[in-house]
């Protein structure tokens, strides 16, 4: 290896050093709490409320990776979603992960991201002599791409999931209203319709049913399945099976409205979508179809005033 190679190499890991230490510096500050500790008197508790200490073979490397850990979630916390807007899109996606849990994965992420990155930068860097400023901002870029894909996949799995709930609701609320018009009621139509299907929406009907279980009147435990889920269309399912079951309007007809408007709904989707895709549409078109056309009606003409001239 030549000796401008191990210098850009060097340079590389060392700027990359004092970044990762610049930023556990920046992401440890030092609290009010902190500051206050020791002038207070600790408050003593019972032994029986200690937490027993892990022991394994990986115990030591435990301990040695949680300062570290801890670091990146505080950083990634900075960085990434605030934290009540990603606690309401894992309810949405119907993971039960907490938030705590999902920046880890975020901050495991962004580590590979940076492995990979460095591991780049010292191809290039070997092959190519790249400038190490380039190769340590590519570094950074990978392992910042790296802790975003997580959230990313998070905003896919929302989208798929409400999409296939807006695509079982019709059947759900036709399912509902036979069960209805055959004499059952609002839980006992819930119960026979979560028995007989399967799906994202049958899941969140029975946490519904579980609330209603539990104690939980059934209209607020319509009002949980509409925030948790967060679907216009699904809101007023919900707002109007809630509506008929307190004023005692005709449930039956009320499901197979809802059903009614589901469809509608997604029928006009369908139209907006096919209109938005008709400009993609006509690029093939105009870009390749056109000038291959205007080219094959030109070309002869040109060939025989060449040859006439």
């Amino acid at each position: 290896m030549s000796p401008t190679v191990q210098g850009a190499l060097a340079g590389l890991l060392a700027g990359l050093g004092v970044l990762l230490v610049v930023a556990r510096v920046r992401a440890r500050r030092t609290t009010l709490d902190q500051r206050l500790a020791p002038y207070l008197r600790p408050r003593r508790s019972s032994r029986l409320l200690d937490v027993p200490v892990a022991r394994g073979p990986f115990s030591t490397l435990e301990r040695l990776v949680a300062p570290v850990l801890d670091d990146g979630v505080r950083l990634v916390t900075r960085v990434g979603s605030p934290t009540a807007d990603l606690r309401h899109r894992l309810t949405r996606a119907g993971r039960r992960q907490t938030v705590e849990e999902f920046r880890v994965g975020q901050v495991v992420a962004g580590a590979l991201g940076l492995a990979a990155g460095l591991a780049l930068a010292l191809v290039l860097a070997a092959s190519r002599g790249s400038a190490t400023v380039a190769l340590a901002v590519l570094v950074l870029v990978c392992g910042f791409v790296g802790m975003l894909v997580p959230d990313w996949l998070l905003t896919r799995r929302v989208r798929e999931r409400e999409t296939r709930m807006m695509a079982e609701l019709p059947t759900i609320a036709e399912l509902l209203a036979l069960a209805v018009g055959a004499g059952e009621g609002a839980v006992g139509a819930l119960e026979r319709v979560v028995r007989s299907t399967h799906g994202e929406l049958s899941v969140e009907l029975e946490r519904t049913l579980a609330d209603a279980r539990a104690g939980m009147p059934v209209v607020q435990a319509l009002d949980a399945l509409a925030d948790r889920t967060g679907l216009p269309a699904l809101s007023r399912f919900a707002e109007g099976v809630a509506v008929a079951v307190e004023r005692g309007a005709p449930l039956a007809d009320v499901l197979r409205a809802q059903a009614q408007d589901v469809r509608e709904e997604g029928r006009r989707k369908l139209m907006e979508e096919g209109g938005r895709r008709e400009v993609l549409m006509m690029m093939p078109v105009v870009f390749l179809i056109l000038p291959v056309t205007v080219l094959f009606a030109v070309f002869p003409s040109l060939v025989v005033l060449r040859v006439g001239l």
